[in-house]
């Protein structure tokens, strides 16, 4: 049915008649078939190909080196502290992403539009500025640097600053993907449920939480992905530091940088196994949204 006219596409569907079809899907076979290699060709240029190299490098040696690699103590401490910063910023982004969700799409209020551009922030700042601010303020000449000296409080080159770095650069991904899906649904239902007398905890659990599951899922593994691949402001807040604040981003570079090229493609497999995880899961809830 033409987009234009569906009037006369009705028209003509009852005489009988063809109705027109869109313009749209009137391009010629060698221009869809141009369009699709473009579409392939990107893919593979810059994600297949790179994906095989990892791991092709990675066991290039071998299994046994491989996973030799992996054990190392200084690799599990990679692995580990990177599962610790992700279990923490997640559920704090979660908390965040659902009520500022909420704030935004159930109510009005002054200064709704500031706290929309505030939110969509680390999209736009480098991931390398937000450690230099967490630098400015905790850092041994910042803000705070003092006061934290004096109370034996670490922040900077330790597990606090490797959260805070991971869970600004991770906050929008929750809030981003609920906020439109919310705004489509709209309050009509929530509206019916306090009418009939439902408490504001039994409509979001009754009502909103169902609606939004499936987005906020999503959102979750954004979220948790961003979090266990963030490079550039934990580089800078974590100190470098082996077996103590290296993430696994950080443990690559490092092998890397010492031209341990089969160590650091192993564990470079590792994050690239998340990541086809993540996107096993991502299509697995895009097919049951």
């Amino acid at each position: 049915m033409s987009l234009l006219n569906p009037a006369m596409d009705h028209a003509a569907t009852l005489a009988g008649a063809t109705p027109r079809v869109p313009a749209a899907t009137l391009e010629p076979p060698w221009v869809r078939h141009l369009l699709m290699l473009t579409a392939f060709a990107f893919l593979a240029l810059f994600l297949f190909i790179p994906l095989l190299a990892v791991f092709a490098e990675a066991f290039k040696k071998g299994w046994e080196p491989y996973v030799a690699a992996i054990i190392e103590p200084d690799a599990l401490a990679a692995i580990r502290l990177t599962l610790i910063a992700a279990a923490i910023a997640v559920p704090l982004n979660l908390v965040f992403g659902v009520s500022a969700a909420w704030c935004l799409t159930k109510f009005d209020f002054r200064g709704k539009n500031i706290l929309i551009t505030l939110i969509d922030l680390p999209f736009s700042v480098s991931p390398v500025i937000s450690g230099l601010i967490y630098v400015l303020i905790f850092g041994a000449h910042g803000w705070f640097g003092n006061w934290l000296y004096e109370h034996d409080i670490k922040i900077l080159f330790a597990v606090p600053g490797i959260v805070l770095a991971t869970v600004f650069v991770t906050f929008p991904f929750v809030a981003r993907e609920l906020i439109p899906l919310m705004q489509s649904q709209g309050n009509e239902e929530e509206e019916a449920a306090l009418v009939l007398g439902a408490s504001g905890w039994q409509t979001f659990y009754r009502i909103t939480l169902p609606n939004i599951k499936w987005g906020l899922l999503y959102g979750v593994i954004l979220c948790n992905a961003r979090a266990m691949g963030e490079f550039g402001a934990v580089s800078v807040v974590s100190g470098h530091i082996r077996g103590l604040t290296n993430t696994m981003p950080l443990h690559v570079e490092i092998l890397y940088n010492e031209y341990n090229f089969s160590a650091a493609f192993a564990v470079a497999s590792l994050l690239a196994m998340l990541a086809l995880v993540t996107l096993a899961l991502k299509s697995w809830i895009e097919r049951h949204h």
